[in-house]
């Protein structure tokens, strides 16, 4: 069979994906209206099933027009260690010892900030967060904000366009704020080793700009929230976790610092899946061993993100025959608005994984490439891998219960227009 076909199908079915993302939304509605089909709609309505369930339409197509075991040798020659990291570092960082930990942390530092307490709490969610994704890696950073901020401005009682503003700064704001090394950002960390992009490179040439990005934006956010942000939920003590169900008891430091040591074992060990993963089964069994110090772990929306990265994996895999071309064939400027604009089609860092195949590629134009992935992160649920993790923690705030692309798109153009200011100047 021909194996451009194969390439046309994958396009088509990569292009339905990107439309059933925009039209998640209606699918709830239509659960709402037809309460006999609910849960069928409500099945196409999970942002995060999306992709999962057109690769799976993509690898039935290539075993009906090739073959069954050329569609099982594709699907095999992906490589899925960010799904898998992703779903594990999501559960690890989100568990009662590690949020709480980091709640007390914000708490504490609000209190010598000279404005409300709440509002300086708010507004460290929205930047040093995602600026310590550099650090732990922007999925742990964008769970633990996630979780940190829901009981505080995605809630009912606050205006939907400022829900979706706020939204596409926390995407923005963790997409460029892991810039500040070479390993936290997965559009960076792809090209990293190809490029020799150190760390002190990337703090030089991108960190700075991103911190004075996130600065901004969070700033701005948070004064047009101001009137909302209520003194009588603190994200250091409320429950941004749904179900959490512990019952109170004080957390030993102990408990903490093992939590903290196997969220930074998971972290430092991100390129090795087996490693990674046999951690995260000492974890489970930890946390099964002293429940009363637990709440559920997020299990169901880690695996969940996990389906979605994945399914992206494989359908994205597809898309060099069409996206390399794009990519080469730019100049540095027209580059990095091609790179925005891109990245809101397809995953940022598969983007600038294409970008690391060419071939001479000049200084100029790598910084762009990666600048305008980065800088675009925010526009799309697919734009960076941790926003999927942020629409899965907060999904239950907004109207209907899921986050409208289109929503998202509008409320992150702000975000993303300081965010490309900053980069491309």
């Amino acid at each position: 069979m021909d194996n451009h076909l194969i390439q046309i199908v994958s396009a088509i079915l990569f292009g339905l994906a990107l439309i059933h993302t925009f039209a998640a939304k209606s699918f709830e509605v239509l659960s709402h209206r037809y309460p006999r089909h609910a849960g069928l709609f409500h099945l196409f309505g999970e942002v995060e099933v999306v992709f999962g369930l057109w690769a799976f339409v993509l690898v039935v197509a290539m075993a009906v027009l090739a073959s069954p075991a050329a569609a099982v040798q594709y699907a095999e020659s992906r490589h899925y260690t960010e799904p898998l990291f992703v779903f594990v570092v999501m559960v690890v960082a989100a568990s009662r010892p590690v949020l709480e930990a980091v709640r007390k942390l914000i708490a504490t530092v609000a209190r010598v900030l000279p404005v409300r307490t709440n509002l300086a709490q708010v507004w460290l969610g929205l930047a040093l967060v995602p600026l310590v994704g550099s650090l732990i890696t922007e999925p742990a950073a964008m769970t633990l904000a996630a979780l940190i901020l829901a009981p505080q401005i995605f809630r009912q009682g606050i205006p939907e366009w400022m829900k979706y503003g706020a939204l596409g700064v926390l995407f923005v704001n963790v997409s460029i704020g892991g810039t500040l090394t070479s390993y936290a950002a997965p559009p960076v960390l792809m090209v990293a080793t190809a490029w020799q992009w150190s760390t002190a490179f990337m703090a030089a040439n991108f960190g700075w700009k991103a911190c004075l990005a996130v600065l901004i934006n969070a700033t701005v956010i948070v004064y047009m929230l101001r009137s909302h942000i209520n003194d009588k939920t603190s994200v250091a003590s409320a429950s941004g976790d749904e179900g959490a169900a512990d019952d109170g008891s004080p957390i030993p430091s102990a408990v903490t610092l093992i939590h903290l040591v196997f969220l930074v074992a998971v972290v430092l060990l991100a390129h090795h899946p087996v490693l990674f993963l046999g951690i995260f089964l000492f974890f489970i069994g930890y946390t099964h061993a002293y429940p009363h110090y637990q709440s559920p772990l997020i299990l169901k929306e880690g695996l969940l993100v996990g389906f979605f990265l994945a399914g992206l994996v494989l359908l994205g895999g597809m898309q060099q025959w069409w996206l390399q071309p794009i990519v080469s064939s730019l100049q540095p400027t027209a580059l990095f608005f091609g790179a925005l604009g891109l990245t809101a089609l397809t995953d940022n860092a598969a983007l600038t994984y294409l970008g690391s195949l060419i071939v001479g590629m000049s200084d100029p134009a790598k910084y762009m490439l990666v600048a305008g992935a980065v800088a675009g992160g925010g526009l799309t649920v697919i734009a960076n891998a941790p926003n999927p993790a942020g629409v899965a923690l907060l999904r239950k705030g907004f109207n209907d219960e899921s986050i409208g692309a289109g929503g998202l798109l509008l409320g992150a153009l702000p975000a993303t227009a300081v965010a490309a200011i900053f980069f491309f100047l």
